[in-house]
């Protein structure tokens, strides 16, 4: 039965210097793993060939690699590139990663912190293009993180990013120079995710820059797009493909050229043909 079987390695222990407080990044801590890896083990019990399974010591020494890799914040982060170790052997099907962080900088008595996350193969099959915005605070900054934030997103393959491109701020008016310039990118790759699923990733990546969508053109910390999925044309509640205005904006149609000079936008054309006329204002 496909990936009915496990491998269970509980209590990998490394050192590390994950955490979002100075003085965790200087001391630094242990951190203990527990890994369950979903696959078939049939070939190894019928060959009795190590070559047919996982070598657990060899995760192990990995697992602890990452922990003592580069520091994190969180260890959601942390947790996440486990999994991904796990995964880049080609028998595991599915991974449930535990990080306990066990001397968490936590101001009263506890036994434990830990976080689990599970991941499963998945070869991201969609192409996909996110529009991003920002006229709010270190725009680079905030694009650059959030580009980051995009390449960690699980299900998400990201394959070429535009320069930052600024523009007039614009309302339901019309542009308006008064308003602070936008900063603009779009990033281009290929999702496993279902459109909405997509969405509601981007729309938490948003209030975690500190969006509130209370005015439909106002100034904004961060702004993420769904542009194109695919072929697919939707419209429901909270989410049109292609995205309806689109084939009108400049500040998206120009950076997605940079990136895919041969970009179609499905139901309207060709990208470069639709941009023709449009400047950056």
């Amino acid at each position: 039965m496909s990936g009915a079987d496990r491998i269970v390695l509980t209590g990998v222990r490394a050192f590390g210097r994950h955490g979002v407080l100075p003085e965790e990044r200087v001391a630094g801590q242990d951190f203990v793993v527990d890994l369950e890896l979903h696959l078939d083990l049939d070939v190894a019990a019928a060959t009795d060939r190590v070559a047919a399974t996982v070598h657990y010591g060899e995760l192990a020494q990995q697992v602890a690699a990452v922990i003592g890799g580069e520091p994190v914040d969180l260890i959601e982060t942390l947790a996440q590139r486990i999994a991904d170790t796990a995964l880049a052997y080609d028998l595991v099907d599915r991974v449930a990663v535990t990080v306990h962080k066990p001397a968490a900088p936590i101001p009263v008595p506890f036994g434990d912190v830990a976080v689990r996350i599970e991941r499963e193969r998945s070869a991201p099959a969609e192409h996909v293009v996110v529009a991003l915005g920002t006229n709010l605070g270190d725009r680079d900054t905030t694009l650059d993180d959030a580009v980051a934030a995009l390449q960690r997103l699980p299900g998400l393959v990201v394959e070429g990013v535009s320069a930052i491109h600024e523009t007039v701020a614009v309302t339901l008016q019309g542009p308006d120079p008064s308003r602070p310039r936008y900063g603009n990118r779009v990033v281009v790759g290929r999702t496993a995710l279902p459109p909405q699923r997509l969405l509601d990733a981007l729309l938490r990546i948003e209030r975690v820059f500190g969006r509130v969508r209370t005015e439909r053109w106002g100034d904004r910390t961060l702004d993420l797009d769904l542009i194109v999925q695919g072929d697919r044309v939707l419209d429901e509640p909270g989410l049109v493909l292609p995205h309806p205005r689109a084939h009108e904006r400049a500040f998206v149609l120009l950076p997605w050229l940079e990136v895919e000079p041969d970009a179609v936008l499905p139901g309207r054309g060709r990208v470069r043909h639709l941009a023709t006329g449009l400047e950056p204002s």
